[in-house]
């Protein structure tokens, strides 16, 4: 193999990352990473990763090069055992090779996943942690899948949002390459992987000062070559493999300093700075939770509450799980700690405790020098169930407990073994945020796209952050879906869904008899519905229920029959422009004229593809 070198670009670097964002969900921003840093990608479709494999395949088609200027070889094979087994043969033979999954299809990667960790090669398998099947299958996510190989020797590295997809991409993609172990970049299903959000994109001039040549070259010159024979898949007997296996501890062992390292590189580059283990909240702290994955959101938010009413509580984020650094994470425990919460988002039947409680158990016993805390376990968000602020206070509020229950849940009604925490199902930290919108639509009439066009132009034109998260059913096309919008003038970190609406807009009025849509709805709030009758008639064709509730909550009604307007104009069932542009008009986040313009931008850069004609009916 001859030496590479990653060639640099023209102009002259800041050292600092441009602060343009992107609006874009965490699929797009781990591919984005793997992509550029990738020479293959063997890809093999599984919801909610597929989005990782289909953004690789759709710029390898277009053409776009990789840090290297080369375009990446993107595969698709039979299987995800196919795909892992490509990769194996890539990285064997000197690329750099990535690849994306979860739940059955991360399992089926297994056999290929213990030789690349076993052989010491670097490679980063990029993660939208879902739900494996076991009574019934779900497509949603929680951290089934990624605990499940935790015995493979692959190092895990956890990203809590959008953002975190993309750094810790990176961060994974660099430290692999110094370290020789195997990272999964993993982040939570369908709420990191399917979350809008303004993104800081890494530039290229800054992923190749995160890429270490040498490590490059070094790996490249371990490939197999039959002009340079090298033994390696060998079958061992009891006299030498035990040895053999335990010759990768110094390896290990060096992980948790390499990773820190590439943080605090990455820090001096971008300006976003990471731990191993990042702590947040009172410095001295009394109660605290452990957590990994998207649902640090909630704790974050009531963190902030809890000791802005005098309280001392803090969380831990954990960013690398494994392997996992005993020093680390006790030197960033407060000390005054008295009780802890973990919660872990998986169950594991039959153990004392799922994995990540553990490991604190184990880490406190080998080095905590002080009073030795409280401990308690509790699961939380499996398959994507809900996990919010006021779940995440009723965790704080265990622990103020003479005996906090330890082995709980939080977000379900245990009836049967009476694990659950019992919650506040009315506290909501919702009024931070200036807009909240809950939008119900139907799958494939074109409702999730509008609003995604909807907080691209908000992110685009305004100071504001913003945030969609979509709800889809697992029948996806032609079953309910709901959208959910934020705009708030600081950082969003509400990851759960929306429980005090300003605005809900009900595209399809049947909706009405089948679903309570105004449940939700604050007082005072705007409420825009599609209906098939003429205006004087609508209120008398109202369910009781929602009346009552439009009365109750003293809601702003406004009604439009955009399936006429649609149908005049030849539109069809697409209805998304109609109401996206009533939407604009009485939500009043930005001026109706302007907002018209970006739209129409919109549509073109949307629908440009399919035609004129297409583009001029939504205009």
């Amino acid at each position: 193999m001859e030496t590479i070198t990653i060639p640099s670009v023209d102009k002259q670097s800041t050292g600092k990352a441009d602060k343009a964002f992107s609006i874009m969900d965490g699929n797009e921003a781990a591919a984005y990473i793997a992509y550029k840093t990738s020479e293959v990608c063997a890809i093999y479709p599984i919801t909610p990763s597929s989005a990782m494999g289909e953004w690789a395949d759709e710029w390898s088609s277009n053409g776009e090069k990789n840090i290297f200027g080369e375009i990446p070889k993107v595969i698709e094979m039979q299987s995800e055992a196919g795909a892992a087994g490509a990769i194996h043969g890539a990285l064997q033979g000197g690329a750099l090779a990535s690849t994306f999954t979860c739940s059955q299809g991360l399992l089926l990667m297994i056999p290929n996943m213990y030789k690349i960790a076993g052989e010491l090669t670097p490679a980063v398998f990029h993660i939208a942690a879902r739900a494996i099947a076991t009574h019934a299958l779900s497509i949603f996510g929680d951290h089934s899948d990624v605990m499940a190989v935790r015995s493979t020797g692959f190092a895990q590295l956890f990203g809590n949002n959008p953002q975190q997809a993309m750094d810790m991409a990176m961060i994974a993609t660099a430290a692999t390459l110094k370290s020789k172990i195997p990272f999964l970049n993993i982040f939570d299903g369908f709420r990191t992987s399917h979350e809008l959000n303004q993104v800081s994109v890494i530039s290229e001039d800054i992923i190749r000062k995160m890429i270490d040549e040498q490590a490059v070259n070094e790996h490249r010159h371990r490939a197999l070559n039959p002009e340079h024979p090298f033994v390696r898949g060998t079958a061992q007997n009891p006299d030498v493999f035990f040895q053999s296996r335990e010759a990768c501890n110094s390896y290990y062992k060096r992980v948790p300093e390499i990773v820190e390292d590439t943080m605090n590189k990455f820090a001096k580059l971008t300006g976003r700075s990471y731990k191993l283990f990042d702590y947040y909240g009172h410095p001295e702290a009394e109660r605290i939770i452990i957590i990994m994955g998207s649902g640090y959101g909630p704790v974050h938010e009531v963190t902030d509450y809890l000791n802005d009413l005098s309280e001392k509580v803090g969380y831990l984020n954990v960013h690398l799980f494994r392997p996992f650094s005993i020093k680390h994470f006790i030197d960033i425990i407060p000390t005054t700690v008295k009780n802890i919460a973990v919660l872990d988002r998986c169950k594991e039947p039959g153990a004392i405790g799922e994995p990540l409680y553990m490991d604190v158990i184990n880490a406190l016993h080998n080095e905590w020098e002080y009073r030795m805390p409280k401990v308690i376990g509790g699961r939380y968000g499996l398959a994507s169930k809900e996990f919010n602020a006021g779940m995440a206070k009723a965790v704080f509020d265990e622990l103020k407990k003479e005996a906090p229950k330890n082995s709980f849940t939080i977000g379900i009604d245990d009836d049967v073994t009476h694990t659950s925490l019992d919650w506040d199902k009315e506290f909501s930290l919702e009024h931070q945020h200036i807009f909240r919108g809950l939008f119900f639509g139907l799958g494939a009439d074109g409702t999730v796209s509008a609003n995604k066009n909807t907080i691209k132009i908000i992110g685009d034109v305004t100071d504001n952050y913003v945030q969609g998260y979509f709800v889809y059913d697992s029948k996806k096309s032609g079953s309910l879906t709901v959208s959910h919008l934020r705009f708030s003038e600081k950082p969003i970190r509400s990851t759960y869904l929306i429980n005090s609406a300003n605005f809900i807009a009900c595209h399809h009025f049947n909706y009405l008899k089948k679903y309570d849509v105004l449940k939700d709805a604050d007082e005072g709030a705007t409420f825009l519905l599609n209906t098939p009758y003429p205006t004087e008639e609508v209120w008398q064709q109202l369910p009781k229920k929602i009346q009552e509730e439009i009365i109750h909550k003293k809601l702003k009604f406004y009604v439009i029959n955009a399936s006429k307007v649609a149908k005049e104009t030849g539109m069809g069932s697409r209805i998304n422009s109609i109401l996206q542009t009533c939407f604009f008009a009485i939500s009043n986040v930005m001026p109706k004229d302007k907002a018209i313009l970006y739209i129409k931008g919109a549509i073109q850069k949307t629908y440009g593809r399919k035609g004129e004609e297409v583009v001029q009916k939504n205009f």
